[in-house]
């Protein structure tokens, strides 16, 4: 008789790196929900590949910046596949493309909302689930930051670089908050990766601009942000925890 598969939460699962990680994480037997907010296309594009493929899935409609859509998805998680026994903090936009001095206040605090408010209200609700200190079983939580929390993102993303600051300071302190109960906590900090974000309206791609080729001369690609994702989650990263791992190709 097989083992039951695990559950994992991964927010932000619809396109990019979020559908990359769910997509691997279904191969590798986890039951996956995922959460997207506006593009159910892609939500069920992403779920339709998944049960083709074999495995288990679920696309639940929500925002992370908003409370009782986290809670909501986490029970519907539980409700199906059981206690999760990781999540993914992937869900996350770039807001206002510029100088800062540019930037409008209202495009910065949704940003900030997602990024870090967002992940922050997953985190803990996976933390009151998972810890065995509230009698869970354990598990991993893995947050998806940018090596635009090192780079700063001068004259581009100067505020979604100091976001994905926070998510940097969020998972050192909480994997030692956490170490003694069962959960890990690490970060995957992704570089220059050819998924749909690097599009910018009215400017073009990033992935065009020769000053931001990584030295490894190509951008990355969503599955290999998702290969080191999946290794934190797993127990092959089992003495793991407060680690930053670039994935960058060298930037």
């Amino acid at each position: 008789m097989s083992e039951p598969l695990k559950s994992l939460i991964v927010t932000g699962g619809s396109r990019g790196i979020g559908a990359a990680v769910a997509r691997m994480a279904a191969q590798r037997g986890y039951a996956v929900t995922f959460s997207y907010v506006g593009n159910a296309e892609a939500a069920e594009a992403t779920v339709k590949a998944i049960t083709e493929a074999g495995g288990q899935a679920q696309a639940v409609r929500g925002d992370v910046a908003r409370e009782e859509d986290v809670l909501a998805l986490f029970d519907a998680a539980e409700a199906r596949f059981g206690r999760a026994a990781g999540l993914v903090n992937n869900a996350g936009i770039v807001g206002p493309y510029g100088r800062l001095d540019e930037a409008p206040a209202e495009g910065i605090r949704r940003m900030l909302d997602i990024n870090v408010l967002g992940a922050i209200l997953c985190a803990r609700e996976a933390v009151k689930r998972m810890s065995t200190r509230h009698g869970g079983a354990g598990g991993s939580i893995v947050n998806l930051g940018s090596i635009a929390a090192v780079l700063g993102a001068p004259n581009e993303y100067v505020a979604y670089a100091a976001s994905k600051g926070a998510v940097d300071s969020m998972t050192v302190g909480l994997s030692r908050e956490l170490a003694r109960d069962g959960i890990r906590v690490n970060c995957v900090r992704p570089g220059l990766i050819d998924t749909d974000i690097q599009l910018i309206p009215g400017v073009g791609s990033r992935l065009d601009n020769p000053a931001l080729t990584p030295p490894m001369g190509r951008p990355g690609t969503a599955d290999e942000v998702a290969e080191s994702v999946l290794w934190l989650l797993s127990d092959a990263a089992s003495y793991v925890t407060g680690a930053i791992l670039n994935v960058s190709g060298g930037r």
